[in-house]
């Protein structure tokens, strides 16, 4: 437990610099009896005291006294660099970042190759993860930054977004709608869907037709992006993802048409993110402006003629 309080170290400090106490209460802007308080209670805390006492002279340190007011001037330093930061923290050795599962095929690896060119004397790893996996590891400290979407964050995390992602549907080329250049969806309601397996991008999907008071029908809830395409190229229902690679075939060599979902309120933010909103150290400060400078150039172009 601490005795001594902050206010109390700064008291004995400004009698050192003022070398009275009428001086330093003065500069302090607090009565004379108050620093004397102060005082006594510090020196019978340590057991020993700080400044010899001669009267009509003014106040000096003992040797206990000048280290201890040395000690504590450092002390009153870092307390107000934590309060209110001027420069930033020195940088990290080590970066950690994460990546939501369904992104990571389309952007980890421009992202890790713009931090390996902009910080080599940084060490970097990362893990690919679902949305409550990712939250946790940032919360835990286990990672230091996310690339993810804005799904399931509440106030106490900084936000940077990088763009739009835009849902599309994927479906096989004999289905009615393949025909269509987009889809709403309305269009969708009364076919059978397939989302993901991961729990918070499912529930987006559903709040999407429940915000439109639509009920659609979920056929499937698959574990991978690729097992999603499979299922929809086999004619198993209509795929809904907002990572869908701009090709036409599935892993087993099925065609697949993708239709993007033109509702206004569907679009979803990719961000980066960290937990805390004050300031950063100067390795995850550097980061953040590493990636938002190149994945936000490569955000996604939505056509009209996809698929």
């Amino acid at each position: 437990m601490l005795y001594i309080s902050l206010r109390q170290y700064e008291y004995v400090c400004a009698i050192g610099r003022h070398g009275s106490l009428s001086a330093a209460a003065h500069a302090l802007n607090v009565s004379q009896p108050a620093l004397s308080t102060a005082l006594t209670r510090v020196e019978s805390l340590l057991g020993y005291p700080l400044f010899m006492r001669r009267r009509g002279a003014a106040m000096t340190t003992t040797p206990q006294g000048r280290l201890f007011i040395e000690q504590a001037e450092k002390l009153l330093h870092s307390a107000a660099q934590i309060e209110h930061p001027t420069d930033a923290p020195h940088g990290s050795s080590h970066l950690r970042l994460g990546c939501f599962i369904d992104l990571a095929p389309f952007h980890l690896a421009s992202a890790l190759r713009s931090l390996q060119t902009a910080l080599p004397d940084v060490t970097i790893t990362y893990h690919v993860d679902s949305f409550e996996g990712l939250l946790d590891g940032l919360i835990n400290g286990q990672t230091d930054i996310a690339i993810t979407y804005d799904l399931g964050m509440d106030a106490g995390f900084t936000r940077q977004e990088l763009f739009d992602s835009v849902p599309h549907a994927l479906v096989p080329p004999d289905h009615p709608l393949a025909t269509a250049h987009n889809v709403t969806l309305a269009d969708l309601e009364l076919e059978p869907l397939i989302l993901s397996k991961e729990g918070l991008s499912a529930q987006h999907v559903l709040n999407l037709f429940r915000r439109k008071c639509l009920n659609p029908t979920v056929a499937h809830r698959a574990a991978t992006l690729e097992i999603q395409r499979s299922l929809a190229a086999h004619g198993e229902g209509i795929a809904i993802s907002y990572a869908s690679p701009n090709n036409s075939m599935s892993y087993d060599n099925r065609t697949l048409v993708r239709l993007p979902i033109l509702d206004k309120d569907a679009a979803e933010p990719v961000v980066l993110a960290r937990h805390g909103t004050g300031p950063v150290e100067a390795t995850l400060a550097s980061a953040e402006r590493v990636l938002f400078n190149t994945l936000s150039e490569t955000r996604p172009e939505v056509s009209c003629e996809d698929g």
